[in-house]
Order: C-alpha cells, then structure tokens, then sequence
C-alpha cells in the first residue's frame, strides 16, 4: 500500500488538496527510486548509493575529499568510507594525497570508473525519461517551473526558520 492509500483513511484535513500533492510526488518519487534501484541492481550489479558517489565524482574530474563528498551525499563520512572502500577495491576509483596535507586524500574516477559511470548514467537517464513519458514536454516544463516555485519559497521559509 502507498502513502496516497494509506492517506484514504487518514483524519480529515483543513488543508487536503496540499495533503494529497504532497502524498502524490512522495508516492511518485518512491516508485520511480524503487525500479532505478532495482534496473542498477539487475543491470550493473550496483546500488544507487554507488552510483550515487560515482556521479559526484564525475562532476569534479579532480576529484572531492572525503567530507566534501559526504556533504554532497548528505550521507555519514563512514557511509562514504564504506562505498569508497568497494569501489577502490574494485579499481572503480582511487585515492590520490591532497598536496600540503598528509591527513586528507581525494577520491576521483578511474578510468574504468568513469567507463562504466557513463554507461549507467545513459541507461539512468533512460529509466527516467520513461518514468515520465505518460508527459508531455509541456507537461514536463509546467511541472518543473511549479516545482521550482514550491523549492524556492521552501527554501525561503528553511532560512528564516535557521536565522
């Protein structure tokens, strides 16, 4: 049963409609994770946190330290640990010395890593187009530029409330 199933016998809103979106894109967002999830797992015998961190690295060729990187994720830096320890091991990634400090290391691709991120992200991509071709193009536009006014006055409200 989705969130939207289990709402039908949820206590009576001021507020439904707002409910109901809500419940809509979280129920949305799930089934569409779920068979990402399982395409990455049956395709590329990978999890969506690996694929993940590879994204991240790929967006900075030079590669992120550690933190950087679990910030990006939003993950623990002992979660990144562990996902960067399986993909060293499997000559995915590497760790290379930041210059001036002995502590710190930076992660980056390898080139085999980089081979098979691209690989997934096309097939990624795909999995997403078609989770959305019940959409138009214009359908797609209206409900990015909606969304987006929704992540602007949340992200308006988050400030306020952090000040």
């Amino acid at each position: 049963m989705d969130l939207e199933a289990r709402l039908h016998g949820a206590a009576p809103s001021e507020h439904p409609e707002a409910l109901r979106l809500w419940l809509r894109m979280l129920t949305c967002t799930q089934l569409i994770e779920k068979q990402v999830r399982a395409g990455l797992r049956e395709r590329f015998d990978t999890t969506l946190p690996r694929f993940d961190l590879m994204a991240q690295l790929e967006r900075s060729p030079e590669g992120l330290k550690m933190k950087d990187l679990s910030r990006r994720m939003m993950v623990t830096s002992g979660n990144v640990t562990g996902i960067t320890d399986q993909l060293v091991a499997e000559g995915l990634v590497e760790r290379v010395e930041v210059e001036g400090d002995r502590r710190a290391y930076c992660v980056r691709l390898t080139p085999q890593g980089r081979a098979q991120f691209n690989e997934m992200a096309r097939q990624h991509e795909q999995w997403i187009v078609e989770a959305f071709a019940a959409l138009g193009e214009r359908d797609i536009a209206t409900l990015h530029r909606l969304l987006g006014k929704v992540k602007e006055h949340t992200q308006k409200h988050t400030l306020e409330i952090e000040e």
